[in-house]
């Protein structure tokens, strides 16, 4: 009977007709567990199977079999039911210890900067052409200058903003307003020919009208006779109200007023009194030269 009980277990085990969960409890790590529950299968399997047959000494087999049986399979699935843990493919026990350890080993190793100290910051300071200069002092003189140029353009007066914008230049540069006011009154009169009003000027009329206004000094009536008067200079001596002198017509022929930033003011026949460029390609090639006129309040910088 032994033999034939044994003989059943092994075939039904080995075809896994009890057991269907085998992958289940495989996969979960329960592998082990595998005969306990298979002894738990087959006692029911054999139990159902001996119920129907007849005969007191079959039932009275079963029933010391049974217990038998029972404590078989319990014994063998406590010893078994234990959860295992996988881990880089290799079986490894999940107790806290041994998942502290693993942790402990994967973490990596973090490393502090140390010795670390800063100061305060202290103003750059820098030598050029043999003399020092502090940033901090600069900014502070940078500020300064910026707040001035602002207070002189709020304290500008109309023509001084004009003649920025004519002459393409800073407000701030033009400190000769009292030589722009008189040219501006004259600004835009038509020109002609041996004219010496305001309803028509030539250029060396123009000249004299303003010299004596401005700087209350008398000049020659013709181009001419007004650069033989002046003191001739280079270019890189011009300032405001220094004469320049043209060959537009033949010698020395035209004359007008240099102000600034390469600009001078004339008569011009084509437009009258109006501000014209040095650079301009028609007075380049005609320009002759330039002449400063010695005059006790010239206010030339």
């Amino acid at each position: 009977m032994i033999n034939l009980i044994s003989s059943i277990y092994e075939k039904t085990k080995s075809a896994k007709l009890l057991c269907p969960s085998y992958l289940w409890l495989h996969n979960l790590g329960f592998q082990k567990s595998f005969n306990g529950y298979c002894y738990f299968k087959f006692l029911n399997y054999i139990f159902a199977q001996f119920l129907n047959q007849s005969g007191k000494s079959i039932k009275l087999m079963i029933k010391k079999i049974i217990p038998v049986l029972f404590t078989i399979g319990t014994l063998a699935s406590c010893s078994s039911m234990k959860p295992l843990n996988f881990s880089n493919s290799q079986q490894v026990d999940a107790s806290p210890a041994q998942a502290k350890t693993v942790s402990a080993t994967n973490k990596k190793e973090v490393k502090f900067l140390e010795n670390i100290s800063t100061n305060p910051a202290s103003p750059v300071t820098t030598r050029i052409s043999g003399s020092e200069k502090t940033s901090g002092k600069q900014v502070v003189t940078e500020n300064n200058n910026y707040h001035n140029r602002l207070s002189s353009i709020e304290k500008a007066s109309e023509v001084q903003l004009k003649y920025a914008i004519l002459l393409n230049t800073e407000v701030e540069q033009l400190e000769d307003t009292r030589l722009l006011e008189f040219v501006d009154e004259w600004y835009g009169t038509r020109y002609r020919y041996g004219g010496t009003t305001k309803s028509g000027i030539d250029c060396s009329a123009f000249v004299q009208a303003i010299y004596v206004s401005a700087f209350a000094v008398s000049l020659p009536r013709t181009a001419r006779d007004q650069f033989i008067y002046s003191r001739i200079i280079s270019a890189t001596e011009m300032k405001t109200g220094d004469l320049v002198f043209f060959n537009t017509t033949g010698g020395i022929s035209h004359v007008g007023i240099y102000l600034q930033n390469n600009k001078f003011v004339h008569a011009s026949s084509a437009y009258g009194v109006t501000v014209s460029d040095m650079f301009d390609p028609f007075y380049i090639k005609r320009f002759i030269g330039i002449g400063r006129i010695e005059r006790p309040e010239a206010k030339i910088k």
